[in-house]
């Protein structure tokens, strides 16, 4: 089942996500569903808020992107799904990079993150797992995570950058935005 991607603007994807709890065949189906919808979007990564759930869930597949970055050739097998996670280290040291959001389609920016993290988290057989994270992994999963803290990657931009995407981001808001995928308006 493919799912209507929440557009910027809906109060959702604002909020702080709740710990999930269900059982782990509805959590596979859903897990299953989000990859559905993410490879339907062209996307990377896709966390549940940007569904319309507010669920600590997030799914992640990277081998679509694997020959962008041939300093990471394991990127090919980087297929996770991520429930309840926590992020219980990240790295002093920061790298730049452009991002972009199924989200907040067409906006692409610069974002400072920590070029490394340590997460723990469940899979969806509810197995837990303790990862260390690096490069484009570590900055997919924390931009995933930042959607289960109510936050966006437009968020980290200079108050110059947000006035210029000010206007842009209220037409998206309204639903005035063209996507190759489905996507649920705020207020619609």
């Amino acid at each position: 089942m493919i799912y209507p991607i929440t557009l910027f603007g809906a109060p959702i994807l604002r909020k702080v996500a709740e710990p999930v709890n269900m059982p782990v065949g509805e959590l596979q189906e859903f897990a299953a569903n989000m990859f559905e919808t993410m490879n339907k979007a062209e996307g990377v990564g896709l966390a549940a808020p940007q569904v319309g759930r507010s669920w600590r869930v997030f799914v992640i597949d990277t081998a679509e992107v694997a020959d962008q970055y041939k300093e990471e050739p394991d990127l090919k097998y980087f297929r996770r799904v991520f429930v309840n996670p926590e992020i219980l280290e990240h790295s002093s040291e920061t790298c730049v990079s452009n991002e972009g959001c199924l989200s907040i389609p067409d906006i692409h920016e610069d974002v400072t993150r920590p070029k490394s993290i340590k997460i723990k988290y469940m899979d969806e057989n509810l197995q837990e797992h303790i990862e260390d994270l690096t490069g484009f992994k570590a900055r997919v999963v924390q931009h995933e995570y930042d959607h289960l803290e109510g936050k966006l990657h437009v968020d980290y931009l200079n108050i110059l950058k947000k006035k210029l995407l000010k206007s842009k981001l209220s037409a998206m808001a309204r639903g005035k935005v063209k996507t190759k995928y489905m996507v649920a308006a705020p207020g619609k």
